[in-house]
């Protein structure tokens, strides 16, 4: 069940090999032999890849119930009063993973020793329904699919540049002298997420200097070749950059904790879930009041 689950949510024998550590052929004999013990054909083969055929997706509703009874069974073993324990794997955008989920889940780690958390950073929404991570923070509520959502809190963005840049190009006393300055900011066709558009709501159409990526944007700043729109939370990390126009331009935006709706029903999960919303609520308030008040 283990293999069809992860060539069901890969599509491919490559792709489940890698996230089983088995070698694509293994994974391939495994699903013959699946069909053959069942009677029934598991998937359709093309050069795109394995796609469910309608008895794997009757399967598929089976298999991942057993996947979450045994994640069950593995929950109420790691749930005991020494801590919590085992792996989990946390998805975020690179904003949040760099400047403040490392923090956060170091602290969580250090009182609970047998825990082990993964953090992958990745400047777009994760697939929770194929296991991509056990949860993920979103900057929007995703609006179908069986997921668990809460909302984390509230976070704020301003335009910054690095003094050394202002030195070098005069000051910024409206939004209009912006115009003469060089943006920096995402690809527009990487955007995947509308939340994340920050430099439409200000009508700039030209961005000298782009990427996927928070903290090349921010590196950018700090290096005083131009001006971008950056987290609040980011600036301690960044001395010698500072807001630009902040009573004129601000954004409000916030943080979502996603999880897979079956596993609403694990305890560990849930205490996780739980120390890491706190966490980050507080990390979070500590960093953006130790940026500078208009």
């Amino acid at each position: 069940m283990r293999v069809f689950l992860a060539v069901a949510r890969g599509e491919s024998l490559s792709r489940a090999g890698r996230a089983l550590r088995l070698d694509p052929a293994t994974v391939g004999r495994r699903i013959a032999r699946l069909e053959t013990d069942l009677g029934a054909r598991l998937f359709t083969r093309s050069p795109l890849g394995y796609e469910l055929t309608e008895e794997g997706q009757r399967l598929l509703t089976h298999a991942q119930a057993a996947e979450t009874a045994l994640a069950g069974a593995r929950d109420a073993l790691h749930s005991g009063p020494g801590g919590l324990r085992g792996s989990v794997r946390i998805g975020a955008p690179d904003g949040c993973a760099n400047y403040l989920l490392p923090q956060v889940v170091a602290a969580i780690c250090d009182e609970n020793p047998g825990l082990e958390v993964q953090i992958v950073a990745l400047p777009r929404v994760f697939n929770l329904s194929r296991r991509e991570a056990d949860m993920a923070i979103a900057v929007s509520a995703p609006e179908a699919g069986r997921l668990s959502v809460q909302k984390i809190t509230d976070y704020r963005l301003h335009l910054a540049a690095a003094r050394s840049y202002l030195d070098r190009h005069g000051p910024i006393r409206s939004m209009d002298d912006l115009r003469g300055h060089r943006m920096i900011g995402y690809i527009p066709d990487m955007i995947f997420d509308k939340e994340l558009d920050y430099l439409s709501e200000i009508g700039v159409q030209t961005v000298g200097l782009a990427s996927n990526s928070v903290s090349v944007q921010l590196n950018w700043v700090r290096q005083g070749t131009g001006v971008a729109v950056v987290h609040d939370f980011a600036l301690p990390a960044a001395p010698g950059v500072v807001r630009v126009l902040p009573q004129a331009f601000s954004l409000t935006r916030a943080f979502w904790l996603i999880r897979h709706g079956d596993d609403r029903r694990l305890g560990r999960l849930n205490r996780l879930a739980e120390a890491l919303t706190t966490g980050l609520r507080r990390e979070l308030a500590r960093l953006e009041a130790q940026v500078p008040a208009p």
